[in-house]
């Protein structure tokens, strides 16, 4: 079998799979959420199915481990799905025009005005939290350093070594050399790796800092703390629930629904979250339905 044939066989198989999993002999739930391949997508995706399923007479189903964001708002376009948690520095991913802001509240703007010109998808308020690159010390070196925001370890720059994402140091406009010349800082070493990896070099002292995201869970197994972004070099990611428009003129129920989530779930609530399903290995519903509970979220 020669390669093309193959690549054509899989991509056959996959549009197989796609299609079996939003549809169950013909039959679709009212609301379909798509998820990323990350943990946190899931454990959202599993608060948004209860509480609209509680909380309204509408029926859900999830599609979990989609490949990226990107994937998850071709499959909203096509309207294999109506629902996703995304982040608002997506709009940095030439969906449409922008303005290059790094302003928080303008990203948000441009995000919730671009994709409902563009894409007719509806833009909720963010969730409470961001998940975006954070320079990430061993707790103890941060209170012996005071280091609490990048800018503080540039004293320090010379002997420190850095563990980063391979490919975050290539990227010309908003990697490594564009990171050097916003604050001035030049790591007396740089060890390339992947990014999974730079969170147990940094605990187990192979490296001083690493660039890591702001709400793994392993920033909590490895007892990790993320430095401020002072200098706003990093877009901002903040979660938001997003959805198609026609699905809430339909059924505006659900944006009533999920709104006790928006701006009250915060970073250190997240990482704790991921952490029982990454680390404790409970599953995803298995969290979400307890933290809803804790909450008081759920009526029945």
């Amino acid at each position: 079998m020669n390669l093309k044939k193959l690549k054509w066989m899989l991509m056959l198989l996959c549009a197989f799979v796609f299609a079996g999993m939003t549809s169950a002999c013909g039959i679709q739930s009212e609301v379909t959420i798509g998820t990323q391949t990350y943990t946190e997508t899931k454990i959202l995706a599993e608060m948004y199915k209860a509480l609209i399923e509680d909380r309204t007479k509408l029926s859900v189903d999830i599609i979990p481990d989609l490949a990226s964001s990107s994937l998850v708002i071709n499959a909203m376009k096509r309207n294999d799905v109506q629902m996703a948690t995304l982040y608002t520095g997506e709009i940095f991913n030439n969906h449409f025009p922008i303005s290059g802001s790094k302003d928080r509240e303008e990203v948000l703007k441009e995000a919730q005005t671009g994709f409902q010109k563009y894409y007719d998808f509806t833009w909720m308020k963010p969730l409470g939290f961001e998940n975006t690159y954070a320079f990430t010390v061993r707790k103890d070196l941060a209170e012996s350093k005071g280091y609490a925001k990048i800018s503080d370890v540039k004293k320090d720059m010379a002997g420190m070594k850095l563990g980063v994402d391979t490919t975050w140091l290539e990227r010309s406009t908003d990697g490594y050399p564009a990171f050097s010349k916003t604050y001035g800082i030049k790591f007396g070493q740089v060890f390339p790796m992947e990014i999974s990896l730079v969170y147990s070099a940094v605990a187990q002292k192979q490296v001083d800092i690493v660039l890591a995201y702001s709400t793994d869970s392993r920033l909590k197994a490895y007892n990790l703390q993320t430095l401020k972004d002072d200098q706003q070099f990093f877009p901002p990611y903040d979660a938001s629930p997003v959805l198609r428009s026609d699905l809430l003129k339909k059924h505006p129920e659900i944006e009533d629904a999920i709104a006790p989530l928006v701006g009250h779930l915060d970073a250190d609530t997240m990482i704790s979250l991921n952490y029982q399903v990454d680390i404790e290995k409970k599953s995803e519903r298995e969290v979400a339905i307890a933290y809803l509970k804790q909450q008081g979220l759920l009526k029945s």
